[in-house]
């Protein structure tokens, strides 16, 4: 059999009307040609879309035209192959993801767990050196409010404030910074504002300084 009439070969050993000297060839062919590989995987609904047609009617396909062992394990490794290939592809799009999500200072949607939608926003004061990340969920009397903080200017009192659309101030909640400590720390809060009546976020010290701001886009 010659090269080119291998190829023709596709569909006929799909179907399975090959003899067995014929189909035993074309797998040997088939094991050096992705080609044809591929396309004998691609003909596989139709066949079985044809033989449920015909299902009615008397078998006509040789018994021995089915393929062999060899052919099944080479098709199973191929299906295997492409499934790990996309799992890679997918693993490298989310870590992609995450690379782009802590690198830029952008809002990121964190979790809708009870109340309403919660978001996350995060900044670094050049001048203070203070990083700090506010994760807001709206709630039926105004926001949940979540503040993570890095701060190793201590020992010092901070507080976080909320400023209004309106120009109105509330105070969140209050801690203090140890000295020296550069840790990341965590408090919880509430705000009678809801998100979107919140212009922006600031951290301050007991004496008044701002240290970061942070603004919703």
């Amino acid at each position: 059999m010659r090269s080119l009439e291998r190829h023709r070969d596709v569909g006929a050993y799909a179907l399975g009307v090959l003899d067995e000297a014929d189909a035993f060839r074309f797998e040997d062919h088939l094991m050096e040609c992705p080609r044809c590989a591929a396309q004998v995987t691609e003909f596989g609904p139709a066949t079985r879309q044809l033989m449920l047609y015909r299902s009615s009617t008397p078998r006509l396909v040789h018994p021995l035209a089915e393929p062999g062992p060899r052919m099944l394990d080479r098709l199973l490794s191929q299906v295997a192959a492409r499934d790990r290939a996309s799992r890679h592809r997918l693993l490298l799009a989310l870590a992609a993801s995450v690379v782009f999500a802590v690198s830029a200072p952008a809002i990121a949607l964190v979790a809708e767990d009870g109340g309403g939608r919660a978001v996350s926003i995060a900044a670094t004061d050049e001048r203070s050196g203070v990083w700090a990340q506010v994760t807001t969920e709206d709630r039926a009397w105004g926001s949940h409010v979540e503040l993570k903080v890095k701060d190793g200017a201590g020992p010092r009192a901070c507080h976080l404030v909320v400023v209004g659309r309106d120009g109105s101030e509330e105070t969140v909640t209050t801690w203090g910074v140890p000295r020296h400590d550069a840790r990341p720390h965590t408090m919880l809060g509430g705000s009678a504002l809801h998100p979107e009546e919140i212009v922006r976020y600031e951290v301050r010290a007991g004496d008044g300084e701002h240290l970061v701001t942070l603004e919703p886009r």
